[in-house]
């Protein structure tokens, strides 16, 4: 599986982590159906799950005009996988996190979505870079 595909998967799981309050591995079930779930996916899953108050909080002074509560649940998923893979996975480049949560909002969100999530990501990065 590829990581986009992964991404795809995780993005799956937190939308309804978030929208259904459901545990993260019957989420992670659900996202994969037969298949065995993706290290990566779960990596990406659980980390964002553990560090959810500080990517939050991360992601708060970003939303100029909004409130985390009101946006769109994938809107909300997507900033918060990315904003987890931006802080806590050293290994992937900003930019490829942010390429990808692009393409995350451009296939589930809505047409503002990736120009969205592009402004707030870029942000956000900014601002990790500075620490």
């Amino acid at each position: 599986m590829n990581r986009r595909t992964a991404r795809e998967k995780a993005l799956q799981a937190l939308f309804q982590i978030d929208v259904s309050q459901i545990d993260p591995a019957d989420a992670l079930q659900h996202a994969f159906d037969e298949e065995e779930v993706n290290s990566f996916t779960k990596d990406l899953v659980t980390g964002t799950i553990s560090n959810l108050e500080e990517i939050d909080e991360l992601i708060k002074p970003h939303l100029v005009n909004w409130k985390l509560e009101r946006l769109a649940n994938v809107d909300r998923g997507i900033l918060r996988l990315a904003a987890y893979e931006m802080k806590y996975e050293n290994d992937i480049p900003a930019s490829v996190s942010i390429d990808e949560a692009i393409e995350l909002a451009k296939s589930f969100g809505d047409d503002q979505s990736s120009r969205f999530v592009n402004g707030v990501l870029s942000n956000i990065r900014k601002d990790i870079e500075t620490d």
